[in-house]
Formats: structure tokens, sequence, C-alpha cells
């Protein structure tokens, strides 16, 4: 039997269909790529590529000989499915909230809010001091009505994945 090494880092790459998840991952700080329009031979040879872990509800996407780590998503609920992907790999300690784009997997910080002020809402340019952007879209992040929410997704997983 070949042994294949635990990923260093968790990374992923998922299908089509776990779209959700993979924005809850991100969430988590997880580098979780999800390719728009890749067939099962593009997420196969992605996984194997650039190390990515491939999760998918498809058993045969995950029996290809090029996909060399893998999970198959039991649960058809997101904040279960993010649980098992935590929990199947041992990656608790890699939680790191808010650090990723939820929309393209970029990493996150902080900017000066005079450099975007003419890109924010007049509410939130009055509002809010702590502004955060993507490196890679653009796309602005501050802590609104929705913040809570998403402060919960992240104390579900953890209290779920048996974490504080």
């Amino acid at each position: 039997a070949v042994h294949i090494p635990l990923l260093a880092e968790p990374r992923f790459v998922l299908d089509v269909h776990l779209g959700t998840l993979s924005r809850y991952l991100r969430l988590l700080g997880f580098d979780a790529t999800q390719p728009a329009a890749a067939d099962d031979d593009e997420l196969a040879a992605r996984s194997a590529r650039e190390a990515r872990a491939l999760l998918t509800r498809d058993l045969g996407l995950l029996k290809r000989m090029v996909v060399r780590h893998g999970y198959f998503i039991r649960s058809s609920d997101p904040l279960t499915q993010c649980v098992e992907v935590v929990r199947y790999f041992d990656a608790a300690d890699a939680i790191a909230p808010f650090t990723r784009c939820m929309e393209c997997n970029g990493m996150i910080g902080a900017v000066e809010k005079e450099q975007i002020a003419d890109r924010l809402p007049p509410r939130v340019r009055h509002s809010h001091d702590r502004i955060t952007q993507c490196a890679d879209c653009g796309r602005l992040y501050w802590q609104g009505s929705h913040h809570h929410r998403l402060e919960e997704i992240v104390a579900r997983v953890r209290v779920l994945a048996g974490l504080r």
C-alpha cells in the first residue's frame, strides 16, 4: 500500500454542487476554491496539481486515480458538511475566521477607509471605521448587520466539531 501523507495545510477544491459549503469554509479561513465550469476531469486534475483535497458528493469522482486526497460529503446540510470537513481533516487548529473572501477565496486585509470611502454606502462610511478588502477581487467587508449571523456560524461549527 502506498502511504499518502496528510496535507500540511487544509486546502480544498469543491465540485459545483457544494457552493454554500465552499463559502462556509472560506468564512472559517480555509483555502477553498470552486472552479465555476470545471468538469470532473478538471476537478480531479486540479486537486492533484495543486495538492488540494477534493470535496464532493460524487463517489465516482473520488475513485479517479489522480485524486490523492478527497472526502465524500455525506450530509446535505451545509453547516453539518462544514463540521464533517473540519473533523475529517483534523483542521480545527487552522480555523481563522474572516481572513478569506467568501466570494473569490482571496485573502482579506485591512484597508484605509479614506482609500475606498467613495465605494462605501454613506451609512457605512459614517458608522464603521474598520473596513477590510479582498486582495484579489477588491470586495469590501465591514461588520454590518449580517456579521452577527456569520459569527454564529463560526461558533456553531466550533461547538459541533467539539471545540470551544
